[in-house]
């Protein structure tokens, strides 16, 4: 049979996978064994990229489903964001931050002090690049729309523990192959590290990855099926997010595949569990 982090890289860019050759068998499972270590208090998830004027589908899907997967297990969950993502996360019932384009470093450290959290976990969130800027898939700056919600995993490092989820080389954890990153690849790479990176073939199938580990390992009921995972994406497209390839509003795709190919994805998730 094969293994989770088999599953959430089907279909996955040659640039991913090549990351994939430079990393442990189990990242996934290793990122759920860290989450399980940590005590039972306010982990922070961290989403939300800016593509054309929107949001993107890819990240808040998967944040709500490791937020709910969290509660679960008796931590608190708090989402970190900006104004790509304004009201998704007040309609799925989640707890959310906003932080400002302009916020500074005291504002974030304060941020920081505030919850106090025992865990941080980033899906799909761009991370400033090696050259100094936000930048999309294409390289091209997007610096002006962007809040520095990736500071507080770089004023984290080294305190607490971080998790990274990333598709392509520009997100935050990416940091940690960027020597990879830059040397064999077109992409100029984040430079934002965590702890633990996770990549996958698109950042949500990450987070369900991880949700299925979760369950796998604690015996609780935790990873959603495909019907509650539609209605992830369908609350998105009630706010216009968008997907990240074509930029249009469509339940139907993620990341320019066909969710059908998703639904199998989810499918197969379970039978491992199981």
């Amino acid at each position: 049979m094969k293994k989770i982090e088999d599953v959430i890289l089907v279909n996955g860019a040659p640039e991913i996978m090549l990351l994939r050759e430079y990393m442990k068998g189990d990242f996934c499972k290793e990122a759920v064994e860290e989450i399980l270590r940590w005590e039972k208090g306010t982990v922070l998830l961290a989403t939300g990229f800016y593509v054309g004027g929107y949001g993107e589908s890819d990240g808040p899907a998967g944040t709500i489903c490791l937020e709910r997967a969290l509660k679960k297990l008796g931590y608190k969950p708090v989402v970190i964001t900006d104004h790509t993502c304004e009201g998704y996360f007040e309609l799925m019932g989640a707890e959310v931050v906003y932080i400002g384009l302009e916020d500074t470093d005291d504002m974030l450290e304060a941020l920081l002090a505030k919850y106090e959290p025992v865990g941080m976990i980033s899906i799909e969130r761009c991370g400033k690049n090696l050259e100094g800027y936000y930048a999309n898939v294409r390289n091209c700056s997007i610096s002006s729309h962007v809040a520095p919600v990736d500071r507080l995993f770089e004023l984290a490092y080294g305190k607490i523990p971080t998790i990274g989820i990333g598709d392509r080389g520009n997100e935050i954890g990416m940091g940690n192959m960027a020597d990879i990153i830059r040397t064999k690849t077109y992409l100029v790479p984040s430079r934002v590290k965590t702890d633990v990176l996770v990549i996958a073939t698109v950042s949500n199938w990450g987070a369900f990855g991880m949700a299925a580990y979760l369950e796998k390992l604690t015996g609780i009921t935790l990873f959603p099926d495909n019907d509650e995972i539609e209605h992830y994406y369908r609350m998105g497209c009630v706010l216009h997010h968008v997907d990240g390839l074509t930029r249009e509003v469509d339940h139907t795709l993620i990341d320019g595949i066909n969710r059908d190919v998703e639904r199998n994805l989810v499918e197969e998730l379970r039978e491992i569990i199981n």
